[in-house]
């Protein structure tokens, strides 16, 4: 069995593909993915399930929603319920069942190890495999409660530090000239993420065009005094100098850590 949750939470057995029906059911079974194999107190999925304000019967509606799951997690090669009950909560036993978000975890430690090590190849392919277990926005972009928002928020982040990561590799093999495009998409929808606007400078300078590498320092400076009334860090402001100065360890030959 396989759970996956960079997306919408959908559950894969064999040639079957299960999504949990009701956006309180699939809380239910989040939280406990989530926290696994720790156990979930019952207050702590009332409140990602109602919030600070449960219903007179949410102690009843809550063993609904255990009962339920305990059904649909049963299947012709995992007979016994993963769900446990414990006197303050609930667990899910995982086991040798798959997990996209610990994978898509492993898969960017494993690039981040690269990376430093200059195995840009190497690290190119991980990351690659990493970002493409993505479908779509972490359990649909639903956070019900500190645990689900939490986890969104950690794998958002996560994800950001593998593109990052990805373009250092790339950078590092010489494929300015291919990231353009991408890194010029990549600080339009993250505009104050410096990261990417100090790659997309990068990019531009080995491809020969200086100028638009300082406007594109311009640009994120504006963006960030209009959007935060701070300059750039030190890391853009001294890239900027360094072409201004046609640095030679901007030159292509040179690896960018990360």
């Amino acid at each position: 069995m396989r759970y996956e949750m960079l997306g919408t939470l959908r559950v894969v057995d064999n040639e079957s593909c299960r999504t949990a029906a009701g956006k309180k059911f699939e809380t239910v079974l989040a939280t406990l993915l989530i926290r696994s194999p720790e156990i979930v107190t019952s207050e702590q999925l009332t409140m990602e399930i109602w919030g600070a304000r449960p219903p007179g019967r949410a102690s009843a509606g809550l063993h609904v929603y255990i009962s339920r799951l305990r059904k649909f997690l049963v299947s012709q090669d995992q007979p016994v319920s993963p769900v446990g009950t414990k006197p303050s909560g609930y667990t899910l036993r995982v086991g040798d069942d798959e997990v996209d978000f610990a994978e898509f975890l492993q898969l960017v430690e494993q690039g981040r190890r690269y990376v430093r090590e200059g195995r840009f190849t190497a690290a190119t392919s991980c990351l690659d495999k990493a970002l493409s277990l993505w479908r779509g926005p972490v359990l649909g972009g639903h956070g019900r409660g500190p645990i689900t928002s939490g986890f969104i928020t950690r794998m958002d982040e996560t994800r950001l530090e593998g593109l990052e990561l990805m373009t250092n590799a790339q950078l590092g093999l010489g494929l300015h000239r291919e990231l353009v495009g991408r890194l010029y998409s990549l600080t339009s929808e993250h505009p104050l993420c410096e990261a990417f606007h100090r790659q997309l400078m990068i990019a531009l300078y080995r491809s020969e065009r200086q100028a638009d590498a300082l406007k594109a320092y311009h640009v994120a400076r504006t963006t960030l005094r209009e959007e935060l009334g701070v300059e750039p860090g030190r890391a853009l402001r001294e890239l900027q100098q360094a072409i201004l100065q046609d640095d030679h360890r901007l030159s292509p030959s040179a690896a960018l850590t990360a």
